[in-house]
Parts: C-alpha cells; structure tokens; sequence
C-alpha cells in the first residue's frame, strides 16, 4: 500500500508538472511548435535538451501514460481505473487542441482537455492519500456545480485559450464585443461565483489562494494584450496556482 501511495502522489506531481508545463508553452509560444504531428516527431528527443517546451510537454505526458497503466495493471481499482481513462481522455483532447490552435475544431475541447487534465492530477493525488471510491465521487461531483464550481472555471479559462489559439489578444473588456471577450467575462462570472462559495463554506485558506490567483489572472489578461504569441511566464503560475488550489480544497474535504 505505501508504494502505490507514493505512486499516486508521484503520477500527480507528474501530471501537475504536465499542466504548467502547458501553461508554460502557451506563455513562450510554443503551441504548434511541433505541428499537429501527434505524439511524435523523429526529433523530440533532440528538441526537447534544445528546451522546445512543447516536446518535453509531450514527453512527460507520456510518462504520466506509463505510469497510470502501470497502476491499473498492478493495483487495479476504480480510482485506477478512473485515472486510466482520464489519462487517455488527456491524451486525446490533447491532439484535439493542436487541431483548435490550427484553427480546425472548435475552442471547447481546449476547456475538455483542460478538465481532464486537472482530472487526472486530482484522482492520482487522492490515490496517494488513500481516499475510498466514494470520496472520488463526492470531489468530482463537487467540481462539477457549486458549491465548489472549479471545473466550469477550468473549462471556460481553457475555452478563452482555444479562442484565441494563443495568438489573438483578448482586447479590453468592459461590454464583450466578440467570442473570446464573452468568454473571458463568463469566465470571469464564474471565478466570482466561485469566490462566494468559497466564502460560504469558510473555505478560508481556497479563498486566499484564489483572490492570489484573481491577481495573476488580471496580469495574465494584461500580459496576452501585450504580447498575445508570448504572454510570458504568468501563464505557468496561473496554472500553478490552480493546481494549489486544487490541493486546498481536497485537503479541506478530508
């Protein structure tokens, strides 16, 4: 048992690393770097010592592959089983969203592949913690509607990217004039919503990381209208914070 909790805590840290790892192509541009080749090039090895943040996204990506079927072999259960799929749903979404930055499918399954991503990290680190089935259940189902409400702020902040394929500025919002506007003021509702239920429930410690985050948002919004291609390291923090937040609220379900 301590050795697939460490599992579990290590394909977490993984799969956390992967999502900033995300956050960090978007800020430095490497989105479509290596093209809609999909897992990968002769050369990713090679791109990844020259730092093409996108190969080594896609690299550690298939580390977490390996790892999640390496626990559904060995310590077969419905949380590894939900890890899996989630895994695989990842992987998926994550080809469709080089097909959105190509201007090919819809901005949606960027805000999919952001929830199964952050999907994946939250069932492999409970897995780590020793959580039963149920309480898998009950943190999902929470994500999903207020009071907690993450996943709809997850999926709208990733519909914005899908928007504007990581080279469009978003423009300033005061009355939405055009999708990604929208969008980023719905997501915008959303965090607020999020905030109140925060609050409400006395989720303190939640509350103080995500008013953090509010202000590294509003230096995001303000880094992609500066430089939209490459909005620079706020992007990565973003995500990173998330991802503490993420944590705060599981531990305060515990």
């Amino acid at each position: 048992m301590i050795l697939y909790s460490f599992l579990g805590f290590f394909e977490s840290a993984l799969a956390a690393l992967t999502i900033v790892l995300g956050g960090i192509v978007e800020g430095y541009g490497y989105g479509l770097s290596l093209g809609t080749r999909w897992p990968y090039t002769h050369n990713i090895l090679e791109l990844a010592v020259r730092g093409d943040f996108e190969a080594i996204h896609r690299i550690l990506a298939t580390i977490v592959g390996l790892v999640s079927l390496f626990l559904l072999i060995f310590d077969f259960n419905m949380i590894t089983i939900v890890g899996f799929i989630s895994v695989v749903f990842t992987a998926l979404l994550g080809l469709s969203t080089l097909y959105v930055l190509a201007g090919k499918l819809p901005s949606i399954f960027q805000g999919f592949h952001d929830i199964a991503a952050y999907t994946t990290f939250v069932v492999y680190f409970l897995l780590g913690l020793g959580f039963s089935s149920s309480k898998l259940l009950e943190f999902l189902i929470n994500a999903i509607i207020p009071p907690h409400f993450l996943y709809f702020v997850l999926f709208i902040g990733g519909t914005v990217t899908g928007l504007r394929k990581m080279r469009e500025k978003i423009g300033e919002v005061i009355i939405p004039e055009n999708k990604i506007q929208w969008a980023w003021a719905i997501h915008g509702i959303a965090v607020v919503i999020f905030l109140i239920s925060l609050i409400l429930l006395k989720y303190w410690i939640p509350l103080i990381l995500t008013i953090i985050e509010v202000v590294i948002g509003m230096l995001v919004y303000r880094s992609i209208n500066k430089n939209p291609t490459k909005p620079g390291i706020s992007v990565g923090l973003h995500q990173l914070i998330s991802i503490i937040i993420v944590v705060s609220l599981i531990l305060y379900t515990i």
